[in-house]
């Protein structure tokens, strides 16, 4: 947990005087003023840009959290970012959710790949690497025991393939936000730059791993371009977290296994 955002970060973002409320979710980070949200940045420059990204993306049936600009013209204050809140709570409607990331990735489609992507190092960027077959696994960190097995057998099913990389939100699973009748809503990106349909793979595998879902949501997008491939390293993906992370606890790592084994057979 995290202490509130500080009287001077509030005031330079025009909440000063609202008694910040510590919101549900997100690690217990985030925390809102009337209409605006602080979160908590580890990178203040990736944090930037995204929200200059989103600061001018307008997008037809979904609704994304706009950033907020210090009074200074600053996206980040002291370590602090803010964004305008939106209303709804996290539903399992896993189809809607896919469809969402459908729309938001069209929008993406044009933004310019950052630098800072290409140089973080965090445990999250190492797997998605790791995933993808641009860095070799390390024994030390993936374990000798069964998923660390199981993760060589399913990379030998790796094979090209031929599509776009773009800007794509790799957390979407938790990160969309349903509100009566209102278009869905988006939260907290978290970029990679992989193909569009990545994103909705990793919900796919979140969806069964976590969520309840069942394997008619993995045949529900079987249209969808290299949707085997996609679930093949979304699924790697999750399993290099899940191995390596040192906030996993057996349990997670157990549902985990059992969703790699439900999911395996989808991935000829």
């Amino acid at each position: 947990m995290s202490t509130p955002p500080p009287a001077h970060v509030l005031a330079a973002f025009g909440a000063g005087g609202v008694p910040p409320e510590r919101l549900p979710g997100g690690r217990g980070l985030a925390y809102r003023c009337g209409d605006i949200v602080f979160k908590p940045v580890d990178n203040t420059a990736e944090a930037s840009w995204i929200a200059s990204t989103f600061e001018q993306l307008r997008i037809s049936g979904i609704r994304v959290a706009r950033p907020v600009r210090s009074s200074d013209g600053r996206w980040v204050v002291a370590g602090w970012s803010a964004e305008r809140f939106v209303s709804g709570r996290v539903e399992p409607r896993y189809n809607e959710i896919i469809e969402t990331s459908l729309i938001l990735h069209e929008a993406l489609a044009g933004v310019a790949n950052p630098r800072y992507l290409r140089d973080r190092s965090d445990l999250y960027s190492w797997a998605d690497r790791l995933a993808w077959g641009e860095l070799v696994a390390d024994r030390r960190t993936l374990g000798d025991g069964h998923g660390a097995r199981l993760f060589d057998e399913l990379a030998l099913g790796r094979k090209p393939v031929d599509l776009p990389g773009q800007l794509v939100h790799g957390d979407m699973f938790g990160n969309v936000l349903f509100a009566g009748s209102a278009p869905p809503a988006v939260i907290d990106m978290t970029p990679y730059w992989r193909p569009a349909v990545f994103s909705a793979a990793v919900i796919a595998v979140d969806a069964l791993s976590w969520g309840g879902a069942q394997t008619e949501l993995l045949l529900e997008w079987r249209h969808l371009p290299e949707w085997p491939q996609m679930l093949l390293r979304a699924l790697l993906f999750r399993l290099a977290v899940s191995l390596s992370h040192p906030r996993s606890t057996p349990e997670s790592l157990v549902e985990m296994l059992t969703a790699t084994e439900i999911i395996r057979p989808f991935l000829d």
